[in-house]
């Protein structure tokens, strides 16, 4: 299947465009190739189009554990998209292969050649239908060429040749930009959902065009660590900017052995000393807009807070976008010192006003702002939004119940995981008992993040908070449901010290902190509406202006 292979892969290519007779056009692209972040090969593509139609061709090299050398690749369609034939020349795992496939008639006839055994097959597949084959990743430019002038809920059809044709949906179609140390390049993002069959299902996958001429920039399949990038994009130093603000300021500030890069933004055309925030983002690699299902919701956040007259920063976590580090390496408590990091840089601005410093932490960012409160004094307030109100081993057990409990499992099998689950947690906190869980559990969990994020626990990090505290909690929220936000309010109004205490809960909001319907996970990439519900922004910009006595801005 298309999805089950190009998980173990993310690509990054470099673009020479090669003079060709009027009469044609050819692009050269070399893409390296990366699994989980980390480089295991290269694949050289070229596009040639003339008055006939267009080819793709091209080589591959896929080291360990894909281990897949493609030696030829040519897949060409006619002047109106309609696949005319593909051949294929590899050696997957020690194996040679050779495939070479007839499209006529609203059919695909496939000669298989494997180890020296021939195998034939016919598909039927539609006229225009995408021919993607697993081992070669170039055939995705087709794909984003395919998509200009499409709209939000059109299908098209991929041939995962020789195997089989899925729809692949348009789920959202937004304009961001791309920035590298050299340029700044606007792009078209395309969010699509790969209809696989059961058992592997729905794949959201995600495109980035380049707005002057079509061309494949990036690919990343969330879900699966899979990215593919043009080289100057996907170095450290590039990011994608889904959205911005009209006094955004790009910042770099120094943190231990590496620079953390942000965003700063300050209330348009104000004088004097204004308090300032810093957005903490939740888990996984978070941009500082923290983009997910393609909602920038500390963007949102953002704007918002600037309105009400805050000067706010937002940043790539450590190892994501500009920022260095390494993010396989991080705990919790590495977070909060990244946090501690910036608001010690905060106060130095002359235009801070150092009294008046707060912090909002989304997800497992309300975690990481406890840890930072509980420690740094110079924080004089902070919101925890849709935080965890019990250890994280608690709440990832309650999440897997619930993900069970959508799949209609039955008890034998519920049993069976969540016992699986549980003794991965003890081995990941013990560092002992790894015996009889698969290897690739073990590769996943056992991590100083990990570690840190199960061992968490918001009853022992209150009793240290001495700030006065927001909790924002979605009703809707399945992923940190509702009542963790009863209990991180009943746990800071247990405080000795007394400080204020507020829970502001949001009927249909989800964990995105926007709209919906269901809440559930699988609804974000389908979610009508893309913007951070005004109940949460005017929330906690009114919460905060209270708390931290926030003037008027003055023009």
């Amino acid at each position: 299947m298309l999805m089950r292979l190009m998980a173990a892969a993310s690509v990054a290519c470099v673009c020479v465009f090669v003079s060709t007779p009027a009469e044609a056009r050819q692009d050269t692209a070399s893409y390296l190739v990366f699994l989980q972040q980390r480089p295991i090969g290269r694949e050289e593509v070229r596009i040639t189009t003339t008055a006939d139609g267009t080819s793709v061709s091209g080589t591959s090299r896929l080291a360990a554990p894909i281990d897949i050398t493609t030696d030829m690749v040519d897949i060409r369609y006619d002047a109106q998209w309609r696949p005319v034939s593909a051949q294929v020349t590899s050696v997957a795992r020690g194996t040679p292969i050779e495939l070479s496939t007839r499209f006529a008639e609203g059919q695909a006839v496939s000669t298989v050649i494997a180890g020296g055994q021939s195998s034939q097959k016919t598909d039927a597949v539609a006229e225009t239908t995408i021919v993607l084959p697993n081992t070669f990743l170039g055939s995705y430019a087709v794909l984003v060429q395919r998509l200009r002038g499409r709209s939000v809920g059109d299908t098209l059809q991929g041939y995962v040749v020789p195997q089989i044709e899925v729809p692949i949906r348009v789920r959202n179609i937004t304009t961001e930009r791309i920035d590298t140390p050299r340029e700044s390049i606007p792009a078209t993002r395309y969010t699509l959902s790969v209809e696989n069959p059961p058992p592997a299902g729905a794949i959201e996958v995600t495109l980035w065009a380049s707005v002057s001429r079509g061309e494949l920039l990036r690919m990343t399949i969330p879900g699966q660590s899979l990215e593919l990038s043009r080289e100057d994009i996907a170095s450290a130093a590039t990011r994608t900017a889904q959205f911005s603000l009209p006094t955004d300021e790009r910042v770099t500030i120094p943190a231990a052995g590496f620079n953390i890069a942000g965003t700063l933004t300050r209330p348009p055309g104000v004088m004097g000393l204004r308090p300032a925030v810093v957005l903490i983002a939740g888990s996984g690699l978070v941009d500082r807009d923290e983009t997910v299902a393609g909602i920038p919701i500390f963007g949102h956040l953002a704007r918002g807070l600037v309105d009400a007259g805050f000067i706010v920063v937002r940043y790539d976590k450590r190892g994501v976008g500009q920022t260095g580090g390494r993010a396989e390496s991080a705990s919790l408590a590495d977070y909060a010192e990244d946090a501690r990091t910036i608001v010690r840089w905060l106060e130095r601005r002359p235009e801070v006003d150092r009294t008046r410093l707060a912090l909002v932490g989304h997800s497992e960012g309300a975690a990481v702002a406890m840890l930072l409160a509980a420690s740094e004094k110079r924080v004089r307030a902070a919101v925890l939004v849709a935080g965890p109100g019990t250890t994280g081993a608690e709440l990832i057990l309650e999440q897997q119940r619930h993900a069970l409990d959508l799949m209609k499992a039955s008890d034998a099998d519920r049993a069976e995981k969540i016992d699986l689950q549980q003794r991965i947690h003890a081995a990941v906190l013990k560092g002992t008992g790894w015996e009889g869980i698969p290897d690739e559990m073990r590769r996943v969990a056992d991590s100083q993040w990990f570690q840190s994020l199960l061992s968490f626990d918001p009853a022992k990090a209150m009793t240290r908070v001495d700030q006065p505290l927001l909790v924002v909690q979605g009703e809707l929220d399945t992923q940190v449901p509702p009542h963790h936000g009863d209990t991180l309010l009943a746990l800071a109004l247990k405080r000795k010290k007394k400080a204020d205490a507020q829970l502001l809960r949001l009927p249909g909001i989800n964990h995105l902190l926007v709209p919906a319907t269901t809440g559930e996970v699988s609804e974000y990439s389908s979610l009508s509406g893309r913007e951070v519900a005004p109940a949460v922004t005017s929330g906690i910009s009114t919460w905060l202006s209270k708390t931290m006595a926030v003037a008027p801005a003055r023009p």
